[in-house]
């Protein structure tokens, strides 16, 4: 990664007097993005967020993407994920309920991946065949409170396990965000039964202060849990 250089001292001076009018949790993310040098270089080379360089770390480690895969990104907005793909030269349909301003090599539809209507229109662009990588980068809006925000992101990686089996292709793969703790035994299980390596992985990116990680899924087999 390149070196980032500080902004000069004629913005420092704006960005101060601006952060004042701020809250004290606004000013403090404020701060934490100007110092975040992945925040920098996001910018530096285009991408949609940050979290473009963890699926690329993840990628990294994991060997996600080959050229002509078919990738669903689910809670695709921004677009970081799906950038990231469209790159690797796979065919990416992102899903997410926001819009998303259109990326080069990239279809999207706008809905609940989990609704039947929009499970439809993947079906359609795709041509009923199975697809061979899902991704979720999706999060709940966070309480603070351990054990519900826990709960609540479970839920959604349960969702997006639950689409993942019955789109993917024997092989395939499914990535889902987590927080700490990991998934559950009730999550763990059938994830162990329908893959042939299950990992939760922290990839660099990733704030040390964060307690997000990533559940990597690898090897899918098909068939009744």
């Amino acid at each position: 990664m390149s070196k980032i250089s500080s902004p000069p001292r004629g913005r420092q001076q704006k960005q101060s007097a601006t952060n004042k009018k701020l809250s004290k949790s606004s000013r403090a993310w404020v701060q934490r993005q100007l110092n975040d040098p992945y925040v920098a270089e996001a910018q530096k080379l285009g991408y949609r967020s940050r979290a473009a360089f963890k699926i690329i770390q993840l990628d990294e480690k994991c060997g996600l993407f080959r050229p002509g895969m078919t990738v669903v990104d689910l809670g695709a907005a921004p677009g970081g994920w799906s950038q990231i793909a469209a790159a690797k030269k796979c065919k990416v349909i992102a899903m997410d309920l926001l819009e998303i301003q259109p990326l080069s090599g990239v279809e999207f539809i706008q809905g609940d991946f989990s609704e039947e209507e929009v499970q439809k229109k993947l079906l359609e662009m795709i041509g009923g065949r199975k697809v061979d990588l899902v991704m979720s980068d999706i999060a709940p809006n966070t309480t603070g409170h351990h054990d519900t925000d826990h709960m609540r992101i479970m839920a959604l990686a349960e969702e997006g396990f639950y689409f993942a089996q019955e789109v993917l292709a024997e092989g395939g793969a499914f990535v889902c965000k987590l927080f700490q703790g990991g998934a559950s035994g009730d999550l763990l299980q059938p994830l162990k039964q329908s893959f042939a390596k299950v990992r939760h992985i922290k990839p660099p990116a990733s704030r040390k202060d964060s307690s997000e990680l990533y559940l990597v899924a690898t090897g899918f087999r098909s068939g009744p849990i």
